[in-house]
């Protein structure tokens, strides 16, 4: 024990890491940690659909909403018109996950999520709204912590959209490190006798924040004069009560809102916080005076599960929009008298985008199902809201790779310009993605998903020798047992690994390979918990790589999962096929990387000079073969019952409509052409008719020669006058461009 102390094997763990790391509770990442692909949990493991209430929402006044928002306009004036908000607030957008007995619509989180990522491709800036209304804010912390009066007033405000409301975390010395934050509340006794509290703060980036009604403020409190009573555990006075949230409304005298940053993308109300000597009521706190100090855990708790919710939901809101777009423009654009979609090239691009989105929406599917069946997984969701911001990123990117220039020129036609310009916003929220990746996810996984990890450090803090023999024995037989495991699994290739029963057979390859890279990951973790213990705090490389090969084994799983919920599609396995190599590709690379940079005294050189090799020559995937990502690609490339089920998750504009509306149009009348132009085809491989696209004049020749009749012709002329409306880009007169 003082060993292990003196060595720091264990990380020493501050109150705020303490509160992180109990909030919320341990899934099916901890089979992961522990070196265990648990495929029969996995398989238990809830995969929801809305209930008849949310589809009906969905269906009805999502739908009436998308078609209302002018999304070019929002973006050249910056304002969301009130009759956008107005039927936003009427609708009960603002109050999804208010209970109904509040007046709110009291709807799942997978309903939220499905609401917000279909309102994020019509247009962020209305979005937000209902966003921040439906995430961490006033709504979620007095549902869950507020006192009855608080619930009583608040919640029906909020839910009716009276109150818009904002959250005040990030200032410009704390932002990915909040628990630093230097916005203070003093309790004072004022002069009327009553005691109260004073604020000071300078708070950016919130959003909403400059047309908030009330701010949920987290401050660090104190309490000099002793007026709250608090004493520690050896009676002494307490003056240092911790963060805590205030409910501030607009107006408050000495409290300054209204003035706006200008974020990059698609424009939406975002700005500063300013606070000097606002004097406000303790029951202005959050769960009133006992919730004085509370505020961390607050935060903690709810983000536990809560970056699952509106950061993949925006992610997923470009993910399903570049899926959408990319299958049918790759068809309707032809160049070399050829779709493009056919070129090699072309079809990778899609077939990444296409099996990204699969995997991922997968994801965001099985993560709310999980978080609505009451589990609130902490590592899984930091995880998720990382993976999905920044693959929904490179999801973009290949899109706008594929729509050359029509991605580029901008204008209502342009489908996905204005979420390419938005794409470091979401990276950037609730908690950046590089603090995400190389110090949250694998730092709180290694200490809180470990089976004894925790055990240890808790009995080293408490000074309990029983309760350290105990897990530390116990933490030596899963190691051995890890060991043993894994040499198994390495020289069978994972044949050995675990299938479970019923599941199709095409897939059992990808359960055994991920029993392991499980087995490996845990024996991993082991190891750099005892050669590097306290050190892996500022490893930050090196817990990437950890960080990334577990959240690639997670959305694998979920992949799985959802090939299985949704009845085994055959149609649908070349994306999974897609995804899941792909996803054991990253993870053996990640594998890779940690044997290269392994920073430990002969352990280290071991890895890197004989393990690292090793690991090469028994690889977990090379990746997606050409000929699946072609099968991958085509998943989307006919306007068919697949097409439309994959991109469920698209809002599809009339066909009338610039931009994805005409797109749409012209792909589905592409689809109908082809047996058409297949025809036209065969006569000039016969020789019958001559060689060129199609285009007008051979159309009316294939007419005249009888290869294809009058009612064939005009459909082939509507197609290619749709293809030229689709790909036609905008353009300004003078008095339009210069603003």
């Amino acid at each position: 024990m003082r060993l292990m102390r003196k060595m720091g094997v264990m990380p020493k763990i501050s109150p705020t890491e303490r509160q992180a790391l109990e909030a919320g509770h341990v899934w099916i990442d901890g089979d992961l940690f522990a070196g265990k692909a648990n495929f029969k949990s996995l398989m238990s493991q809830p995969y929801n659909k809305l209930s008849d209430r949310e589809q009906a929402f969905l269906d009805g006044p999502v739908m009436e909403l998308c078609r209302l928002i002018p999304a070019w306009e929002i973006n050249q004036t910056r304002h969301v018109s009130d009759e956008v908000l107005a039927f936003i607030k009427a609708k009960g957008f603002m109050g999804m996950l208010i209970p109904q007995e509040y007046g709110g619509l009291g709807f799942s989180w997978l309903a939220i999520s499905t609401v917000l990522q279909t309102l994020n491709q019509v247009s962020v800036g209305a979005a937000t709204f209902v966003t921040i209304a439906n995430s961490l804010s006033a709504a979620e912390l007095i549902k869950h912590y507020g006192t009855q009066a608080q619930k009583d007033f608040y919640l029906p405000r909020l839910a009716s959209g009276e109150m818009v409301p904002c959250f005040g975390l990030t200032e410009p010395k704390a932002g990915s490190d909040a628990a630093s934050m230097e916005a203070s509340g003093h309790v004072f006794r004022d002069n009327d006798g009553v005691v109260k509290i004073s604020l000071n703060f300078e708070k950016r980036y919130m959003t909403l924040g400059p047309v908030a009604d009330l701010t949920t403020l987290a401050c660090q409190l104190f309490d000099p004069g002793h007026l709250l009573g608090r004493v520690d555990e050896k009676g002494q006075p307490v003056s240092d009560i911790g963060i805590t949230c205030v409910l501030l409304h607009k107006g408050t005298p000495g409290f300054t809102s209204g003035e706006h940053h200008m974020p990059i993308g698609d424009a939406f109300y975002n700005g500063p916080l300013h606070g000097k000597e606002v004097v406000v009521s303790l029951d202005n706190i959050i769960g009133g005076v006992e919730g004085a100090g509370l505020g961390w855990r607050m935060l903690m708790e709810q983000l536990a599960g809560g970056r699952a919710i509106s950061l993949p939901a925006g992610a997923m809101a470009g993910m399903n929009l570049a899926t959408t777009a990319t299958g049918a423009y790759s068809m309707v654009r032809r160049q070399f008298n050829m779709p493009i979609g056919v070129m090699d090239g072309i079809a990778e691009k899609v077939a990444f985008i296409n099996a990204m989105t699969y995997m991922m929406e997968a994801a965001r599917v099985g993560v709310c199902s999980a978080i609505d069946d009451g589990v609130k997984p902490p590592v899984t969701s930091g995880a998720l809201k990382l993976i999905s911001t920044e693959v929904g990123a490179q999801a973009v990117i290949a899109g706008m790779d594929v729509m050359a220039g029509a991605g580029v020129m901008q204008g209502p036609s342009n489908i996905l310009g204005r979420l390419y310009t938005s794409l470091p916003v979401g990276k950037t929220v609730e908690g950046a993605s590089i603090m995400t990746r190389t110090m949250l996810t694998y730092g709180q996984g290694a200490v809180r998903c470990h089976p004894y990890a925790l055990r240890i450090v808790k009995a080293l803090e408490a000074d309990e020798p029983a309760a350290f023999r105990n897990s530390l024995l116990g933490w030596v037989g899963h190691i051995v047992l890890g060991v043993g495991r894994t040499a198994r699994l390495d020289v069978l290739r994972g044949r050995t690994g675990g299938i479970p029963a019923g599941v199709a057979p095409q897939t059992h390859t990808y359960y055994r390979r991920l029993a392991w890279a499980a087995a490996r990951f845990g024996k991993l973790t082991d190891l750099a918990l005892l050669t590097m213990g306290a050190k892996l705090k500022v490893l930050g490389m090196l817990s990437g790589r950890f960080t990334d090969a577990f959240t690639w084994m997670l959305l694998a799983e979920m992949a799985l999962l959802r090939f299985e919920r949704e009845g085994r599609r055959q149609e649908d396995l070349p994306l999974l096929a897609y995804s899941c190599e792909y996803a054991l590709q990253r993870v053996q690379e990640a594998f890779e990387g940690i044997y290269s940079n392994w920073d430990a005294p002969v352990v280290g050189f071991f890895m890197r000079a004989v393990g690292k090799q090793m690991l090469r020559l028994n690889s977990l995937s090379h990746g997606p073969s050409d000929k699946l990502t072609k099968k991958a690609a085509a998943t989307t490339q006919t306007y068919n019952e697949q097409f439309l089920r994959l991109n469920e998750g698209t809002f599809f504009p009339s066909e009338d409509k610039l931009g994805l509306g005409r797109l749409l149009k012209a792909f589905r009348l592409e689809t109908e052409s082809r047996p058409v132009i297949a025809k036209i085809v065969k006569a000039q491989k016969a020789k019958t008719l001559r060689r060129s696209d199609i285009r007008p004049a051979l159309v009316n020749d294939a007419l005249a020669g009888g290869v294809i009749d009058s009612a064939e012709a005009q459909l082939l002329h509507d197609a290619y006058q749709a293809m030229s409306d689709a790909i036609t880009v905008d353009t300004f007169e003078p008095d339009q461009y210069f603003l």
